[in-house]
């Protein structure tokens, strides 16, 4: 049985379309599985976001007046993959249309719904896009631009757990942002658990650490909340070198540095000094934990020290003694 088309409500199709089944090139990469139930899912997804626009009137745009989305849902540009993709488009163009709206803010311009990287392209290669124009509320919108990247995209936990957490600021409800990442309730919250816990200035130092997954994430979400860690996480993201570690590298720094903050620190007893009235013999003491030395020295240090050593199993007896008592 067909998946309902979940861009029903936003394409308004005049009649029945074929199911279209996915290509194998939309094959999705994400780091973690947990986020989608199946490949063969993902595979679906990628071909409804491509029968969202079959019989839709498709046009050329100037790049110049397609505005991005007013809502991110990505860390950076994989610029490897951006080159292939203007390499392609370059070869034998542009083979599926971008969804965009009437820009709502700005009369006359375009908001990309879904489709960054081909109107990037496009305006790289001083071409034309092609595109679907759709009157789409925000909330069709949010939903549309996350199914459709889900689907195609190789979206890393992080990224996917942010785009949930910008969607809740600008007040969109639970089964709004379920509906746009493709997932339960219960990793929703694990999503929120980090981003309430992670301050975002952190988040973007790391990136989108294709490789970090959602245990990870909060392990780093756990380690911040120690007192010193916040702290030290901030130093460390501002320090010489960090920026030109990869994401993943400066994930592992970042998370070594909280844990090594948030471990317990043994006690520090006091240290002190002594010396005899007529300073034969001076002592130093220091102690960590559950070791304790005493240095001594002056002239007399050395017998001193042999007559402690001789009656240690008689002090120890009297200091029981005392402390029973």
């Amino acid at each position: 049985m067909a998946r309902k088309d979940i861009f029903a409500n936003i394409t308004a199709a005049d009649g029945p379309r074929p199911e279209r089944k996915a290509t194998p090139g939309y094959a999705n990469r994400g780091a973690s599985r947990s986020m989608i139930s199946s490949l063969s899912e993902l595979a679906e997804k990628a071909a409804i976001a491509d029968q969202a626009l079959v019989g839709e009137a498709v046009i050329e745009l100037d790049p110049s007046l397609v505005d991005k989305s007013f809502v991110s849902d990505r860390m950076g540009e994989d610029e490897e993959a951006f080159n292939e993709l203007v390499e392609a488009i370059r070869e034998r163009g542009q083979d599926t249309p971008v969804l965009v709206r009437p820009n709502p803010a700005d009369k006359g311009r375009y908001q990309i719904v879904f489709g960054h990287r081909r109107v990037r392209a496009a305006r790289l290669l001083g071409r034309p896009v092609k595109a679907v124009v759709k009157h789409v509320s925000d909330v069709d919108h949010v939903i549309a631009q996350g199914q459709e990247n889900s689907a195609r995209e190789n979206l890393s936990f992080i990224e996917r757990a942010a785009f949930a957490h910008h969607l809740q600021a600008m007040g969109h409800d639970r089964r709004t942002i379920q509906l746009a990442l493709s997932i339960d309730g219960a990793l929703l919250t694990r999503m929120s658990s980090v981003t309430a816990r992670v301050p975002e200035t952190i988040i973007q130092a790391i990136g989108a650490a294709k490789g970090i997954g959602r245990d990870r994430w909060l392990d780093l979400a756990g380690a911040v909340e120690h007192p010193d860690a916040l702290v030290q996480a901030e130093t460390a993201i501002n320090s010489e070198g960090f920026s030109g570690l990869s994401s993943e590298e400066r994930f592992e720094r970042l998370i070594a540095t909280v844990r090594n903050a948030a471990k317990p620190r043994r006690p520090m007893r006091p240290s002190g000094s002594w010396q005899s009235d007529d300073a034969a013999v001076t002592a130093e003491f220091k102690g960590t934990g559950k070791t304790y030395s005493i240095s001594l020295k002056s002239k007399e240090a050395a017998s001193f020290g042999r007559y402690i050593a001789e009656n240690l199993e008689r002090l120890h007896a009297e200091f029981r003694k005392q402390s029973k008592s």
